[in-house]
Parts: structure tokens; sequence; C-alpha cells
């Protein structure tokens, strides 16, 4: 049975993928660099999360219905730091910067603040009024996908396989829990077995920590190094102890495989710093509402 949780990743990381989860490819026309310089200049040094069009941060019209209910979205965390902030920018720019703006903006500088690299974030964007649990769990590419569904999953949204594989790179930050690699320990393909392209001393060691049916302790996603942004993740995943299914995945593609193996020997801020950097502007930019769409909202949890 394949596990839908989705990791458990520190502050940003939450929402790197949740940002493709628009049900189109619309581009982001309209966004620019520098949107609020004239009319909220402070909302270029919010550091905080991303996101698309914010409809992730909404609460549920009715119990249970909302992204953020999801089962692919149980693991984000941060929605009351995300409140707090748009508080802060409410009393300085009144209805002026969107709850969508505030994350991209800030997902960029909790890279950086991790040690990763900047980029210059595309800001514009309105907020959506609608929020639904389905749109998550439908579009949000799952933990245990094999390369070929990542690939089909990124493509319907306009990104390519490098998109994929760089923007897999997320996972150098964060936690998961053990009941979303369970499968992939104690029943991969329904007869009680292991993945077998998980390094044997690596799953011996997990499963010391993970239990049948996934109780356990919290696991760092990128094992050693899973605080600062870098390529460690890229040399996990070479040596076959890249935590999740999808991360595996990675080797199982020709494109994908070279992209690994040429992180894993590079410096980060030198090669997947800039790629990172580019492929989440090209995340932000889908599905995105511009210009008199949507609204600005005086509360991120809430339609105005």
């Amino acid at each position: 049975m394949a596990v839908q949780t989705r990791v458990v990743s520190i502050f940003f990381i939450q929402l790197v993928l949740l940002a493709v989860s628009g049900l189109n490819r619309v581009s982001g026309a309209g966004l620019q660099t520098g949107f609020y310089d004239e009319s909220c200049p402070e909302a270029e040094t919010i550091a905080l999360k991303t996101g698309c069009e914010a409809s992730v941060l909404l609460d549920a019209a009715e119990e249970g219905d909302a992204e953020k209910d999801a089962s692919s979205n149980f693991s984000l965390r941060g929605y009351d730091v995300v409140d707090d902030v748009k508080s802060a920018i409410e009393k300085s720019c009144p209805g002026v910067v969107s709850c969508a703006d505030i994350l991209a903006l800030a997902a960029r500088d909790a890279v950086r603040l991790t040690g990763g690299s900047s980029w210059k974030v595309e800001t514009g964007r309105r907020d959506g009024r609608i929020s639904l649990s389905k749109e998550a769990d439908e579009n949000l590419p799952s933990s245990n996908f094999n390369i070929a569904q990542l690939k089909q999953n990124f493509a319907f949204k306009g990104l390519t396989k490098k998109d994929l594989v760089v923007l897999s790179g997320a996972h150098t930050i964060g936690v998961t829990s053990c009941f979303v690699i369970n499968d992939r320990l104690y029943n991969f393909t329904g007869r009680s077995d292991t993945d077998p392209a998980l390094d044997p001393t690596f799953a011996s060691e997990l499963k010391k920590k993970c239990k049948p049916g996934g109780g356990g302790p919290v696991l760092e996603l990128d094992q050693g190094s899973s605080t600062v942004s870098d390529a460690h993740f890229y040399k996990a995943v070479r040596q076959n102890r890249g935590l999740l299914t999808s991360d595996a995945a990675l080797l199982n593609d020709p494109l994908t495989r070279a992209y690994v193996k040429r992180q894993s020997t590079s410096p980060v801020k030198a090669t997947f710093g800039k790629d990172f950097g580019k492929s989440m502007v090209k995340m932000g930019g889908i599905g995105v509402l511009t210009g008199n769409e949507g609204e600005i909202r005086k509360r991120c949890a809430f339609v105005n």
C-alpha cells in the first residue's frame, strides 16, 4: 500500500514541492522582481516559506476540507509563523503584500540562512480564495513515486527532469517520520520485504529506529546534514542512502542520475545552489494569480 503521507521538513522546505500543486501550467505572467519596492519595501526582507497562491494557508470552510488538512500536508508546519509575519507586514503596509509572496520571499531567505545560495524572487502574486484538500492530494508527488511517476507529475506542471532532480535537493533540510518509510523497510512489494535499492547497512540502522507499522522517532531527511542547505543529499542518494523511495528513484534515469553524481562532488554554491534558485523561480510562477485575480488577504488563514 502506497504511503501518501509526505515528509516533515523544517520551516520552508515543506512547501517546496507544494508550490507545483496548481491544476494547470499557467506561467507567472505579471510577476516581476522589486514589485513592492515603492509600495512596501519591507516585503523583500522577510524570511518565511514558499508557495504559489497560498491556498495551503487557508483554514477549511468545513472541517478537514482545506489543503492544510490533506493527507499530503499533515506534515506541514509553521502556519503560526506565517500569520505572525503577515500581521507585522499589515501594520506597515496594510492590504499590499500577499501571503503567497510572503511565502516565496521567505523560502529564499530560509535557504540563505541555512548556508545555501540566494536568488531574485519575482513578486506580484495574489492570494487564492479556495483551498481544497483533494487538490493537494491529487497534485503533489508522493514520497513513494518511482521515476516515471515523478517525471510525469513534474512534466504536467511544465517542469523538466532537471527541475525534478534539482528541487528534490530540497530534502537536504528537514525531517520525516518512520511511517513514511515503513513500507520501504518492511513491506516494499507486499511480501514483508525491504527495498533492494536501499543500502543494506543503512536499512538495518533504520530498522533499529523504526518499528514495523511506522512507530519510531523523527528521522533526518539528509542523515547527518539536515540543518544545512548543501549538496550532501546527493552524496547520500548516490550511496543508496536516500531516505525516501522518490529519492532513490533519481538514480533510475540517465539525466537525473548524472546530476546526482555531479552534485555529489561539487560545491553547493557553485552548482546546486545556482540551479536550485533557477528552478524555484520557475516553479514559483506556476498557477499564480496576478493583477485583479484573487485578493490580498488580511489574515493568511482566512479569505477576506
